[in-house]
């Protein structure tokens, strides 16, 4: 089974892309029909230097976001419930040769408190992430703790999404975690290419590259819907992993007819005990980043971009026009970050019992703030999984861009109940000003903008969780 073209990937390399004005142009114009572009027009894009191009390359990536999803940007934190690890990553502070880390694996309680503590910031949906060990429980502890995080409720609402980002499983496992209610699996490669990553993944369960590269498969074949992908960019030539990831979606969506539902996109930033993380083999720089998003966004327009808060608040204001539609806030990336209430370390810096160093700091209110003062409406929503619109059911309204008729109604909806819980005045008079002219200038169905002013209406009145 091929899932990376190597031969064809290394002989698009081997030719060369010195990128022509009018054959760039041609590729952003049929890029604008929403079927996306093939690895050799996006590395043709990938090498555009000319800063004309540059501007009508970003433009490109923002106009088919705004066709795909609308001007909303998905919220979503982290929750790591455990940072004990059997690998030896050599840039992650969880590997299990760097002993000066602080180890933990919350309990049941603990972990019921960091979900209280979570959902006093507004938040609806949660990333589970663990180490690649757990405890004596072994993967009943992952499928415990989901449990316990849908149970945490409060005056104001509940944990409504779970994702999980934890190891590889077997397709009897996936089954078993797929009863838990979980809505998107998520694991990334870290690096594509194979020497790369056994040079740098020496010993423990994640020194099986093949094992690692076929989860996926073994996802859908065990019926879960949704998955996502990612690079850990920085490890190796980061033109190259982009090819090598269009080739894995390649894969995906000729073997199961779905390509991933998310790809996220972390740079390798400093991270406690893991020296190769302070001076990375191919470091990004924020133009290249940039660039990263944009033609990822033309190539797989259907897909979900993940944007973390290892990046600068100043860089996520910029990915936020090129084609982002998902970000973590008001992150920690330490198990108990959230219940004890300490001040995360200052950006950059990387604490003793932290995956990585964040590079936005920031409050949940304040990202909040910032993304309306920046023209786009926070979501919450939750309601494409709960509705069953996952797999190929999205993926059939993503592609033709109709799904932002579900996304920008359920975008206000869940912004409102935010504005209503848990902003202070400010924020509120210019989330709910936001909402009235988006409900004005973005949904173009009357009888669809009279049954969103009715929920609204509602929501005001205290009742939660409507959705369309």
């Amino acid at each position: 089974m091929t899932i990376i073209d190597n031969v064809n990937i290394n002989a698009i390399f081997r030719r060369g892309h010195t990128p022509d004005r009018n054959a760039v142009l041609d590729i952003l114009a049929r890029a604008r029909e929403l079927k996306g572009v093939g690895r050799e027009e996006a590395l043709t894009l990938l090498s555009v230097s000319d800063e004309d191009l540059l501007q009508e390359l970003f433009e490109t990536a923002r106009w088919i976001k705004g066709e795909i999803y609308g001007n909303r940007l998905v919220l979503f934190a982290p929750l790591y419930i455990s940072n004990l690890c059997e690998n030896d990553c050599a840039y992650c502070a969880f590997r299990k040769a760097n002993t000066g880390l602080v180890r933990r694996a919350l309990s049941q309680d603990e972990i019921a408190r960091e979900t209280a503590a979570l959902m006093a910031q507004g938040q609806k949906r949660l990333l589970l992430v663990a180490g690649e060990s757990y405890n004596e429980d072994g993967l009943d502890y992952v499928f415990k703790s989901i449990d316990t995080i849908y149970s945490v409720k409060s005056d104001k609402g509940n944990i409504r999404r779970i994702n999980v980002n934890i190891a590889p499983l077997s397709v009897e496992e996936f089954k078993r975690l797929r009863e838990h209610n979980i809505g998107t699996y998520q694991l990334f490669q870290e690096t594509y290419h194979e020497p790369t990553y056994r040079r740098l993944h020496p010993r423990g369960p994640k020194a099986d590259y093949r094992y690692r590269l076929e989860s996926m498969d073994r996802a859908f074949e065990a019926g879960l819907g949704d998955v996502g992908i990612g690079v850990l960019f920085g490890l190796y030539d980061w033109r190259y992993e982009i090819l090598a990831l269009l080739s894995h979606i390649e894969h995906l969506e000729n073997k199961f007819g779905v390509g991933p539902h998310t790809i996220s996109i972390p740079r390798l930033e400093p991270a406690f005990g893991a020296p190769l993380s302070y001076t990375p083999p191919h470091a990004v720089s924020d133009d290249d980043f940039k660039k990263i998003i944009a033609v990822l966004r033309i190539a797989v327009p259907y897909t979900g971009i993940i944007l973390s808060t290892r990046e600068n608040a100043a860089m996520r204001r910029e990915a936020f026009e090129l084609g982002v539609s998902q970000i973590s806030a008001g992150s920690r990336t330490n198990p108990g970050g959230y219940s004890l209430g300490e001040e995360p370390v200052e950006p950059g810096a990387a604490a003793n019992d932290c995956q990585f160093s964040l590079g936005d700091t920031r409050s949940m209110r304040e990202v909040v703030l910032d993304i309306v003062q920046h023209g786009h409406i926070p979501s919450f929503c939750t309601a494409c999984y709960r509705l069953g619109r996952v797999g190929k059911d999205f993926m059939d309204l993503a592609k033709p861009g109709l799904i932002k008729h579900n996304c920008l109604p359920n975008a206000i909806l869940t912004f409102a109940e935010y504005l209503g819980d848990f902003a202070d005045e400010k924020l509120r008079s210019k989330g709910f000003a936001m909402i009235e002219r988006m409900i004005d200038s973005d949904l173009q169905n009357e009888n669809l903008r009279k049954r969103v002013r009715e929920n609204l209406a509602q929501i005001r009145g205290g009742k939660r969780d409507i959705y369309v």
